[in-house]
């Protein structure tokens, strides 16, 4: 007790010259907590340089397939997509029209074809080679538009973590003054207590952006993949119709 009034008026007055502004608590924490704000710092200009890159291609990719769509089902022949595909590069869905259709034409030309004199095209055998080529043309387009991603997903969930150790670590050093000045008050805990929260509440700031992002993408992803799915099935139903023998 003796102890705790003769420090009394010195406590006050450290502790009316403590700022706990966020800037003043990250500028005098310890280098662990100040390494760790730095890679969750890094970590968040990271996400939102994916988080812009990738919506601004998902947007473009969408138009492009819009218009792929459009000219696809607008030509009277296979032929004449093909030979205006070079304009849609920014498409997927062409890329998997192109697998699709340069798959029929080396079928055509091998001796999966049967072909009568009085018909304009031979009639082919094999789809399951035509299925083969089209399904790994949509798992590559699908891995490529799923780039990066899985980067979001490890920020949403590390980030809590990695504040956390902050946390931890702040906490430890407030516990440390006390042991070492032997006062529990505010003066000696505050500095440690208020790193420790910063921490956390950083590791919050760059988990809940980035998981968002990722759920956000990851639904437009199924979206993009379904469509592909969809063009796949339509354009294995004319191969059929028109360029496959009668099972």
């Amino acid at each position: 007790m003796e102890i705790a009034f003769a420090a009394e008026p010195v406590t006050k007055k450290i502790a009316s010259e403590i700022s706990f502004s966020a800037f003043t608590a990250i500028a005098s924490a310890s280098w662990p907590v100040q390494l760790t704000l730095l890679l969750l710092a890094g970590a968040s200009v990271v996400c939102w340089a994916i988080i812009f890159t990738k919506k601004r291609s998902l947007d473009s990719l969408r138009r492009a397939n819009s218009h792929f769509l459009t000219l696809f089902w607008k030509a009277s022949s296979l032929d004449d997509i093909f030979e205006k595909i070079a304009n849609h590069a920014s498409s997927n869905i062409a890329v998997v029209f192109r697998s699709g259709y340069l798959e029929l034409r080396k079928m055509a030309d091998s001796n999966l074809s049967q072909s009568k004199k009085d018909q304009a095209t031979p009639l082919l055998s094999g789809i399951d080679n035509l299925e083969r080529a089209i399904k790994k043309s949509i798992d590559v387009e699908v891995t490529k538009i799923e780039n990066r991603l899985s980067f979001l997903a490890t920020v949403g969930s590390t980030s809590p973590f990695v504040g956390l150790f902050g946390t931890v670590w702040g906490i430890m050093g407030a516990f440390h003054k006390i042991g070492a000045t032997g006062m529990a008050n505010l003066a000696v805990v505050a500095p440690g207590i208020s790193e420790a929260l910063i921490a956390t509440a950083i590791g919050l700031v760059v988990a809940i952006p980035a998981t968002i992002a990722y759920n956000h993408f990851s639904t437009r992803i199924q979206r993009e993949e379904l469509e592909l799915n969809s063009f796949a099935a339509d354009f294995l139903n004319i191969a059929k119709r028109n360029f496959f023998k009668d099972s």
